[in-house]
C-alpha cells in the first residue's frame, strides 16, 4: 500500500497518467500516483455492476472515506485509500466531486445532450485535473479547466464505443451532436494552449492531456475513431518528460 504501487497499477490500467507521473518531479509523485490510483478506482467502482444499486454502494464507499480523510480521521485500510491519505491528508477533500459525478455512469442510461456530456467531463476530468495541477504547486483555473475538457472530452469520445456498449453513450447517437463535442474539446485546447505561458514547467505533468488527444477530437469531428500507435504515444511521453509538452 504505497504509492509506489499505485503507480504500477496506472502502468497498464492508465499509460497516459502513469507517464505523467513518471514526468513530474519527484516531490509531486506520491500525490499524483495516489490521486490517479484513487480515479481509476472510482471508475470501477462506478461500473462494478450492471446493477445500479449496487455500484453507488461502491461509490458510497469512497464518499465515505474521503470525508473521513477530509475529516483528519483514519480511512478504512485499503491499497489506494491508504496511501493516498498519507500524500494527501485533508487536501483530497475535492476528490468527492468526482465521486458524485461519477454516480451518473452507475445509472448506465444515455447522456440526453452534448451539455450533459460536458457537464460530466468537468466533473470527473476536471476534478481530477484541478487537484493534480495543484498537487504540482499550480492553482490557476482557466488553463486547468479548459485543458481538462479538452482532454477528457478527448478521452470520451476515443472511447466511444466502448462507452456506448456500457449504455453510456449519447442518446440517439447523432452525428451532429458528437461533432459539436469534437469541437467543443479543440476549442478547449486551443484557450489552455493560449494560456500555456501562464503554466510553469513543475505543472505540466498535471495539464498532459494524454498521448494524441487532439488527434481523438479531429477524428471525432468527421465521424471517426482513431487508435493512436505506440510509436505516437512513445514520443508523446518523450516530449512531456523532457520538454513539458502539455498541450496534446
Amino acid at each position: 500500500m504505497t504509492p509506489e504501487h499505485c503507480a504500477e497499477m496506472l502502468r497498464a490500467a492508465d499509460p497516459d497518467r502513469f507517464a505523467s507521473v513518471m514526468a513530474a518531479q519527484p516531490g509531486d509523485r506520491a500525490r499524483l500516483a495516489t490521486l490517479y490510483a484513487a480515479n481509476l478506482e472510482i471508475a470501477r467502482a462506478a461500473l462494478a455492476s450492471a446493477e445500479p444499486l449496487i455500484s453507488q454502494m461502491r461509490l458510497q464507499w469512497w464518499t465515505d472515506q474521503i470525508a473521513a480523510i477530509a475529516a483528519g480521521q483514519a480511512p478504512a485500510p485499503h491499497e489506494v485509500i491508504t496511501p493516498l491519505a498519507a500524500a494527501w491528508g485533508p487536501d483530497i477533500a475535492p476528490l468527492s466531486d468526482l465521486v458524485e459525478a461519477r454516480h451518473r455512469d452507475a445509472l448506465r442510461a444515455p447522456f440526453d445532450s452534448p451539455a450533459e456530456v460536458i457537464a460530466h467531463v468537468d466533473g470527473c476530468t476536471g476534478t481530477v485535473m484541478r487537484l493534480a495541477a495543484r498537487a504540482c504547486g499550480f492553482a490557476a483555473a482557466d488553463p486547468v479547466d479548459a485543458q481538462a475538457r479538452g482532454a477528457g472530452l478527448a478521452a470520451w469520445l476515443g472511447a466511444y464505443p466502448q462507452l456506448r456498449a456500457l449504455n453510456l453513450g449519447l442518446f440517439g447517437d447523432s452525428p451532429n451532436d458528437l461533432s459539436a463535442l469534437a469541437q467543443t474539446g479543440i476549442a478547449a485546447l486551443d484557450s489552455a494552449r493560449k494560456q500555456a505561458r501562464a503554466v510553469p514547467r513543475r505543472a505540466a505533468p498535471a495539464l498532459y492531456a494524454g498521448a494524441g488527444a487532439r488527434r481523438k477530437l479531429a477524428a471525432a469531428e468527421r465521424g471517426e475513431i482513431v487508435e493512436i500507435p505506440g510509436f505516437f504515444r512513445n514520443l508523446s511521453y518523450l516530449a512531456l518528460s523532457l520538454l513539458g509538452r502539455w498541450q496534446g
